[in-house]
């Protein structure tokens, strides 16, 4: 199976290149300057090339904060040119995945998101992103989206590196505790987006598989808890620690808002496509030692 992935450096992509061996993948990352998301006239001639069975969109504008200011740039990023993502897919007859987020939600309900339930993003990136998930539904029926959350690994800037900087030079952090997710191991998520890529290649014909799933670590956290669980997985092979200071949203104000809540409930994927991520705190520990040994941190 070959799967073109948009982007190069991403966390997603980079985990899905060095877990398709194991899943019999060869993956083929197009990013820029090949492939632009921002300038959508060459998508098609960029994915055609790799001659994929599989498309996968990973490529997005991701910075939440700037997306305030800069939702234009968001909006051609992450949903004209994901639309174009699944125009090509469709122009080349192979299926697509679109990796989409819980900020699509607005955090308010009580317990972990379905897929059925109603959206209402609070900011510019979440906009962005669900007017993604709807330009690639209506450009091509042969389609995935995955929305994940909370997104971590050895790759890139993400939270666990960004706690693991700051331990070693700081005796205490002070981390948002009123904010409960789903975190997701990059690592786990390429094996659960590789497996559903499997099962679209090998079913065409199957619309059970199609359509909206979300993908994220079992269990959940706040991002005080994530703290606390990275500096434990730090501390027990001699890495950087510090102490967590439970603080609030408001202690913290940052350009866009975020959910207050924004676990997801995996069960559909699990239904359909047999597909479960591993508990986050299982995957946390080989992450760290993996961002120490690495020592970017």
């Amino acid at each position: 199976m070959r799967i073109a992935v948009t982007g190069r450096t991403g966390q997603v992509v980079q985990s899905l290149i060095q877990r398709g061996p194991q899943a019999g993948a060869t993956v083929i990352a197009i990013g820029r300057p090949a492939l632009d998301l921002a300038w959508p006239d060459g998508v098609l001639a960029a994915l055609a090339e790799a001659r994929p069975d599989c498309i996968v969109n990973a490529a997005a504008y991701t910075a939440v904060d700037k997306a305030e200011s800069d939702e234009e740039l968001a909006m051609a990023v992450n949903a004209e040119g994901a639309g174009a993502v699944a125009a090509a897919a469709r122009q080349l007859g192979v299926p697509v995945i679109q990796i989409s987020t819980d900020y699509v939600f607005d955090g308010a309900l009580p317990r972990p998101w379905r897929e059925d339930d109603a959206t209402g993003p609070l900011g510019a990136y979440g906009r962005s992103k669900l007017a993604g998930e709807r330009a690639v539904a209506a450009a091509h029926a042969d389609h995935v989206i995955l929305r994940t959350a909370w997104v971590y690994s050895p790759f890139g800037q993400n939270f666990v590196r960004t706690m693991l900087r700051l331990a070693r030079t700081r005796e205490e952090i002070g981390v948002v505790a009123d904010q409960i997710g789903s975190p997701t191991a990059a690592t786990d998520l390429a094996d659960a987006i590789l497996s559903v890529a499997a099962g679209l290649v090998a079913r065409p014909g199957d619309g059970i598989l199609r359509g909206v799933f979300h993908a994220a670590g079992g269990g959940e956290a706040s991002w005080a808890d994530l703290a606390r669980a990275v500096f434990a997985a730090s501390r027990a092979i001699g890495g950087p620690a510090a102490a967590v200071r439970a603080i609030g949203t408001a202690d913290y104000p940052t350009p866009a808002r975020r959910p207050a809540s924004s676990r997801l409930d995996c069960g559909l994927l699990a239904q359909r496509h047999g597909v479960a991520l591993p508990p986050w705190r299982d995957s946390l520990g080989p992450c760290v030692a993996a961002l120490l040994a690495g020592g970017e941190v």
